[in-house]
């Protein structure tokens, strides 16, 4: 007899072939120049209950570029394992064929060329004609949204989230987990989830001060589809206070909490729930661990490290739905559910080309009137970039090295630092720097730049500390983003060492001389957790880097050696 992983494995080989197989004829369509809407959203309908995931949108309303990581290191029992693969091992794996649409929209190589070929992704109408068309033809799917929206650009700042808040509501989605929302301060998110027509999920958002599940979100949310009881069990980012500034939402704690997990699924199985379905913004390495550990969860759509993967990613018994970020993808998932068991499922993880896609006009309009009170601010280009400028890799982007060089230059400061956060749209060579861009990369409500004397001891400790919660080899303990960025210091990283000793080789780049531990640099920085911190904001920086320079150029970053990758 069959067993249910096995099962579950050919479904995962009917995944793949409705996914990358999929991805494969894109390249011939695209050369016939016939790839069309109704192409990408063909699916074979399945089973009787369908998924919807979005997750990690930031705030992007509109069509923008994003170049997928160069860079993706993982460790202990993830290194070599997706999503730690990229470029042409990418491709490799999934059968996708070089210089095809899923070429750029799933890894970096030629992206600029691509880009010109392909067109921007991802805007928040198109998002909504996907969404209606999966509804069209299964009217009851259920759309779940993985969290970090309401964060990431201008006018999600200056309405305080609402502009986001607003459009999801027109997308109607049945649930939502949370994030970067906390750093809009409690009162604020408070404020806007008491508004929410759906559910605000989080089993591990806990009260503070009594150690008690938090009033105000719930742990989980039946629903009844498709003659089929469904609990979504929802996980809000685990390590909040860590990445984020505490004092911003004191009265709430966070964590794992995967025995509080265990609990809630067997809560939920014992009130008859027959799928199990856990919307997570916990890192993909970290729900792989979570998957291994809390038994009777069917499927995790996961998120927070803006993997998009072309096929779920199977532990045990439970699935793993990983759809990228700032609006680029949309994944479906049908199950077939029977006698209480999830029996099969297909997968497609679809890209939102926008040239491709229509916008819904409703949406359209909805966002067009969010922009329309600061559309003059947004639209005044700044400069230019004679370089691509991106963002994401584990140890450094052109946006990174060009807000350190803002930094270093405004600030009039030795060594810069930047956060190791994933978000952030791209720009092509040649593009206009808008004020909406540089917005797009450094918006956050604790933006201030500070400067600061720092020993070169207390930096090693930085760097250190940064080092492990990434390449912690236990997931459970990686509790950042990507490697902090370094301005105007260069140093050498070997990742298979302990915390403490993963650092060394430290340099001023300026001078050439070894970093001394006991002389003090003069450092600047942003997004410092320490309340109170001073200081001009980020943007405002960069912005003046920007002007000064009128075209931008970004020298190849090759200050990091990297060893044990």
């Amino acid at each position: 007899m069959i067993s249910r992983r096995d099962f579950l494995q050919v479904s995962m080989a009917a995944s793949a072939l409705v996914g990358a197989s999929g991805f494969g004829n894109w390249a011939r369509l695209a050369a016939q120049q016939s790839l069309t809407q109704d192409q990408l959203l063909q699916f074979d309908t399945f089973g009787n209950v369908s998924l919807i995931h979005v997750t990690d949108i930031h705030a992007q309303l509109k069509p923008i570029y994003f170049r997928e990581p160069e860079v993706n290191i993982g460790v202990g029992e993830n290194k070599g394992e997706v999503p730690h693969v990229t470029g042409a091992d990418f491709r490799k794996l999934y059968g996708i064929d070089d210089g095809s649409p899923s070429a750029y929209a799933l890894t970096y190589n030629d992206f600029s060329s691509l880009a010109k070929g392909y067109g921007k992704v991802g805007g928040m109408d198109r998002v909504a004609t996907v969404v209606n068309a999966i509804r069209a033809d299964r009217p009851d799917a259920i759309l779940l949204d993985g969290g970090d929206t309401w964060h990431g650009s201008m006018t999600c700042f200056k309405t305080e989230g609402q502009d986001m808040v607003n459009v999801m509501n027109a997308l109607k989605p049945d649930a939502m987990t949370f994030h970067w929302e906390f750093t809009l301060g409690s009162d604020r998110v408070n404020e806007l989830v008491e508004g929410l027509p759906f559910a605000a999920l989080g089993q591990n958002i806990f009260d503070a001060e009594w150690d008690e599940p938090a009033e105000l979100f719930k742990p989980y949310q039946f629903f009844e589809r498709g003659g089929v009881k469904i609990a979504v069990i929802g996980q809000a980012f685990p390590y909040m206070p860590i990445a984020n500034p505490r004092w911003m939402f004191p009265e709430y704690s966070f964590g794992i909490r995967d025995e509080h997990m265990q609990e809630m699924v067997d809560e939920v199985r014992g009130m008859g729930a027959e799928l199990v379905v856990c919307l997570s913004h916990n890192g993909f390495d970290v729900d792989k661990k979570m998957a291994s550990v809390v038994t009777g969860i069917d499927v995790i759509l996961t998120g927070h490290t803006h993997d998009a993967l072309p096929e779920p990613v199977l532990v045990g018994e439970t699935i793993l739905i990983a759809s990228g970020s700032n609006g680029k993808f949309v994944s479906r998932v049908d199950l077939d559910v029977r006698d209480g068991r999830m029996m099969g499922f297909r997968h497609k993880l679809i890209p939102i080309f926008s040239d491709v896609i229509a916008p819904d006009p409703d949406m359209a309009a909805l966002i067009d009137e969010q922009r329309a009170p600061f559309k003059a601010e947004l639209e005044e280009v700044i400069g230019q970039t004679d370089d691509l400028l991106y963002r994401r890799g584990n140890f450094n982007g052109s946006w990174d090295d060009l807000i350190c060089d803002a930094l270093i230059s405004e600030r009039e400061a030795d060594i810069a630092m930047s956060p190791g956060v994933r978000w952030g749209p791209s720009l092509l060579p040649g593009d206009p720097i808008t004020r909406e861009d540089i917005w797009n990369v450094t918006s956050m409500s604790y933006g201030e730049a500070y400067r600061s004397e720092m020993t070169g001891e207390f930096i090693k400790v930085i760097l250190e500390d940064v080092a492990d919660n990434i390449f912690n080899p236990d997931p459970y303990y990686q509790q950042g983003g990507d490697m902090v960025r370094i301005g105007g210091m260069g140093y050498r990283i070997d990742i298979t060492k302990p915390q403490g000793e993963r650092i060394s080789d430290m340099t001023l780049l300026k001078t050439g001389e070894a970093i001394d531990p006991a002389k003090s640099y003069v450092v600047a920085g942003w997004a410092s957790v320490n309340e109170g911190t001073e200081g001009p904001q980020i943007w405002d920086v960069v912005e003046s880097h920007i002007k000064k320079m009128g075209t931008v150029t970004v020298a190849p970053n090759t200050s990091v050696e990297v060893v044990g990758a």
